[in-house]
């Protein structure tokens, strides 16, 4: 026995798929603008309510969003160039040198799977030791650096903020390589090397983007944290405690949305640049349907 669908009425609206309701939904960067906002009025209405009162000096301990931007305006963008650019130059060093490594050891297990243990035991503890236990012996070893310089002991506590996700990134994208096409590689006569030049950097690529992206605000933050325990005196670190020192609020406040900032650009940045490089990282492809 058939059963037959009734026709849609002359003039009835068309059913709403899931294309159509994709189509209504409210891009990424709408979300993004309606949700920052929401913040800051939330932390406004903090500032002037429940977080109101005076502290010790006369200081309030949450200043409203206007009162940082009030600081903002009397520091000048001088003061947050001098600083943020030391820390800039140390993040992006521990960027590279903790990402680096990883990458090449991360390789170097498909080719001799022997030392996988070994490295990944190495990961593990460079991320289970805190930070503030092995800073104070990583400048005892570096030294303080010299005057307005970058921190050796930053850029250290940078590169080793960043080395266990991509390590873990690199080696479960290396291995995620389909199998068959690395038996065809095999049968041709290609060696470990061969497929992990021709088949596997290719099918790490998106994650190991993705490792990279997540270590950006990694290294920054862990070059923030190698200023404090480093002895430097210029940089977002010792620029943060000189102003809880002097009890001004607004302009360690300022100097914290500052370094959130920056994480956040290039955490973004290279999300972009992700995109660009593997397209189908995120579902689509060039030239491919809508």
């Amino acid at each position: 026995m058939s059963t037959t669908t009734a026709p849609t009425p002359t003039g009835a609206p068309p059913s709403d798929t899931s294309a159509e309701r994709a189509r209504r939904r409210l891009p990424h960067w709408v979300v993004g603008v309606i949700g920052g906002v929401g913040l800051v009025a939330l932390w406004w209405l903090g500032a002037v309510t429940v977080f109101s009162d005076v502290g010790p000096g006369n200081a309030q301990a949450i200043p409203t969003p206007l009162d940082v931007v009030r600081q903002w305006g009397l520091d000048g963008w001088e003061l947050y160039a001098r600083n943020l650019s030391v820390t800039l130059a140390e993040a992006a060093q521990g960027f590279l040198w903790g990402n680096g490594l990883a990458l090449v050891l991360s390789t170097l297990v498909l080719v001799v799977p022997r030392l996988e243990g070994a490295v990944m035991q190495l990961a593990i503890i460079t991320y289970c030791i805190p930070i503030v236990a092995i800073g104070p012996l990583v400048l005892i070893i570096i030294g303080p650096p010299p005057t307005g310089e970058p921190s050796g002991t930053a850029v250290f506590l940078a590169a080793m903020s960043c080395f266990f996700t991509t390590v873990v990134g690199a080696l479960l994208g290396l291995k995620a390589a389909d199998r068959s096409t690395l038996d065809v590689v095999a049968v041709l006569g290609g060696s470990r090397l061969t497929q992990l030049r021709t088949v596997r950097l290719v099918a790490a690529l998106p994650q190991v983007l993705t490792a990279l992206q997540i270590a950006v605000p990694a290294a920054f933050l862990g070059a923030i944290l190698g200023e404090y325990l480093g002895k430097v005196d210029v940089g977002l670190g010792p620029a943060m405690i000189n102003a809880q020192n002097s009890l001004n609020a607004a302009r360690l406040w300022g100097f914290a949305l500052v370094s959130g900032a920056v994480a956040m650009i290039g955490f973004l940045a290279l999300g972009a640049v992700g995109r660009l490089v593997a397209p189908w990282s995120r579902g689509t492809s060039r030239g491919g349907p809508a």
